[in-house]
């Protein structure tokens, strides 16, 4: 907005309107077709930039504002959260981030299993449903879990989801 404002005002001191002759010409003059022309490219270019700030495309200035809408909120499934909290209860939690959706777990046994395990858990969308939650589990070593065993984790998670869900309507 303030770029196309200096554009038009510098546009405006050049037309020799009001100075004088300060540019040669004198306040009568018609201005000539190449000046017309001039005219008319220097107002499509305010027009275009003035456009396309309304449509919210960055310019090196849009660094400097807050235009992102603080009414935009990140959606989880609650059912799948808590779920995920209850499957993965023998882990230590090392972060969890409920406005994106994101648990991380430290390093831990599972009761009755003797190998240790790490999960990241992400969930992603509001819905019930097994695209919701994506689950990366590690073992102490480093390497990947099985898909069996990831498979019974999502399972297991997914199942607890569905019995707070149902728990809930009763009430």
């Amino acid at each position: 907005m303030g770029t196309a404002l200096a554009l038009l005002t510098s546009l405006a001191a050049c037309g020799g309107g009001g100075f004088g002759g300060f540019f040669g010409g004198s306040r009568n003059d018609v201005p000539s077709d190449q000046a017309l022309a001039a005219r008319e490219r220097a107002a499509q270019v305010a027009e275009a930039e003035l456009e396309q700030e309304r449509r919210g495309n960055s310019t090196i200035w849009s660094i400097f504002g807050n235009s992102s809408d603080p009414n935009t909120t990140v959606e989880v499934n609650k059912y799948i959260w808590n779920a995920t909290l209850d499957v993965l209860n023998f882990l230590p939690i090392e972060s969890v981030d409920p406005f994106t959706g994101v648990i991380v777990t430290g390093y831990g046994t599972p009761p009755g299993g003797g190998r240790a395990y790490r999960a990241t858990a992400y969930i992603q969308d509001t819905a019930l449903d097994a695209r919701s939650l994506k689950l990366a589990l590690q073992t102490r070593g480093g390497g990947p879990v099985s898909r069996e065993t990831a498979r019974a984790v999502e399972d297991a998670i997914l199942t607890r989801a569905r019995q707070l869900r149902v728990r809930d309507s009763r009430l």
